[in-house]
């Protein structure tokens, strides 16, 4: 028998051949079907194992009539346009990878609320999920979810905040520690060494909202400490509310120091303290903040802030669903840490930060 030209162009009746045996038996070895002897068995697996036989995976995919049942664990976010941009992301690669069967569901918790977290992961392990998105809390590491998927073997994917003790597949979101930096690099470009620095902080029960607004904090007093010793950073701790009025202790605050000129915040909510320069006509602030949130991207194109740092919250959202996919149905090895690029935007080149979803396939 002629020999085939490459190991993909093998068929069934060539590994019959070689075998001795009939085409049927080679497809229930292929198949792992029962009703083939043991003798007969061997001598397929030897001429498989002989040239190296792969089969092909995606065929077998498509071929297949299993479903993929996908839930994803997000904080509650009413129309913050982060969570937003994460959430369209997850949507589009599930209709990318409609020939895979996929199916989803997303569950939105509290993210101050331990038990509302645990309330919906106990709902996630109810409706049987083949994998997990989940953006976890980060005092909950704990949290019998994970357990349940560990034991169960689910593959579980972490997007915005990584917790490096668990056994996540992959995590998708922006190295803190590393924006911290990043930040007060780009934020004392412009400061003297001696300068006071405003930290504005949003604050629920005494805490940031998330373990990654800590992380950027603890990176970028690092960076001062490290580069600007002399240098003062105040702290402005605010209420987390939607509804709050924050003029007052801003007043309060800029005249007690009348001498800050360069502001941060590592929450998404920047344009507080953006629109409260504006509408107070206060020049020579320098303001960096998160998130192209549209009252942000507002304040960014009237002066209020001068830089933003964008976390393409749909890329993380589209690249979770695309790693679970290659990690559950085509087998692929998938990176531990996928760290989104650190992008600094200004009033000049905010209207290029944009995705082009067609160039996105699972």
């Amino acid at each position: 028998m002629a020999e085939p030209h490459s190991t993909e162009n093998i068929r069934i009746i060539d590994i019959a051949e070689r075998a001795g045996v009939s085409i049927g038996t080679v497809d229930r070895v292929l198949h792992n079907r029962p009703n083939v002897s043991a003798k007969s068995r061997k001598k397929v697996e030897d001429v498989l194992k002989e040239i190296n036989y792969q089969p092909n995976m995606f065929a077998s995919i498509l071929a297949s009539k299993k479903k993929h049942a996908y839930h994803c664990l997000i904080p509650q976010h009413g129309d913050n346009s982060y969570w937003n941009e994460v959430e369209k992301g997850i949507e589009q690669a599930i209709a990318n990878g409609s020939v895979f069967k996929l199916s989803l569901q997303i569950h939105y918790y509290n993210q101050f609320d331990l038990s509302s977290f645990n309330e919906c992961g106990r709902s996630v392990m109810e409706n049987e999920p083949d994998g997990v998105v989940i953006v976890p809390q980060a005092e909950n590491s704990d949290s019998q979810l994970y357990t349940e998927l560990e034991k169960n073997g689910i593959p579980y994917v972490f997007l915005d905040n990584d917790l490096p003790d668990r056994k996540a597949i992959t995590y998708y979101g922006q190295d803190a520690l590393r924006s911290g930096h990043f930040a007060g690099h780009i934020l004392m470009s412009s400061a003297n060494p001696t300068s006071e620095i405003l930290l504005m902080k949003l604050i629920h029960n005494g805490r940031v909202a998330s373990h990654q607004q800590q992380l950027r904090e603890t990176g970028f007093k690092q960076y001062i400490a490290n580069h600007y010793p002399n240098c003062t950073i105040t702290e402005l701790p605010l209420t987390l509310s939607a509804d709050e009025d924050y003029e007052m202790a801003l007043d309060t605050f800029f005249s007690e120091h009348l001498n800050v000129r360069h502001c941060i915040t590592f929450s998404s909510r920047a344009y507080i303290l953006g629109e409260y320069i504006q509408r107070h006509g206060l020049s020579g602030i320098h303001l960096l903040g998160y998130d192209m949130l549209e009252r942000n991207v507002a304040s960014l194109q009237n002066g209020g802030i001068e830089f933003i740092i964008a976390q393409h919250p749909w890329r993380q959202g589209y690249g979770c669903i695309r790693s679970l996919t290659e990690h559950l149905i085509m087998k692929h090895a998938v990176e531990r840490y996928n760290y989104i690029p650190l992008e600094l935007l200004t009033a000049e080149n905010h209207h290029f930060y944009s995705y082009d979803e067609n160039r996105h396939d699972i």
